[in-house]
């Protein structure tokens, strides 16, 4: 077998997935002290779900990630535990202490494609995303 595929008990897999998705309102809140924290936030969030960051970009007013998604998780449920515990995260940054859920930050849907063997072209115009915005990104790797 490839060094490119994973193992699980009963089969053999890679699965990558580029994901995109953006704040309620397309705010342009990603900058700022959320920005430089929130790259470290998804690595962990990932990792605790036994998935891992490709490659990704914070860009001023939505999110670009390649994820590896083990077969065993659907990819919705793993979105969903990065955008609510990251939104949960996040206001905890702002100040809020207790009696919060975090419903107010991410924008409900995302956009999913397979990666396949593209993974190059994918990684390619994860990291080009800075050129095609004027303020910059910060990379979640």
């Amino acid at each position: 077998m490839s060094i490119i595929y994973q193992s699980l008990a009963h089969s053999s897999w890679n699965c990558k997935y580029h994901v995109i998705f953006v704040p309620k309102y397309r705010k342009k809140v990603i900058y700022g002290k959320i920005r430089e924290k929130l790259g470290p936030i998804f690595q962990e969030l990932a990792r605790q779900k036994e998935c891992s960051i490709v490659e990704g970009k914070l860009v001023v007013d939505h999110v670009h990630i390649c994820i590896e998604i083990p077969p065993k998780y659907a990819v919705s449920s793993i979105i969903g535990f990065l955008k609510g515990k990251s939104a949960i995260a996040i206001a905890r940054m702002s100040g809020k202490d207790r009696n919060f859920n975090g419903e107010n930050f991410w924008a409900r849907g995302y956009a999913v494609s397979t990666v396949g063997y593209d993974l190059e072209a994918i990684r390619k115009y994860i990291r080009d995303q800075e050129d095609q915005d004027q303020n910059g990104a910060c990379v979640l790797k």
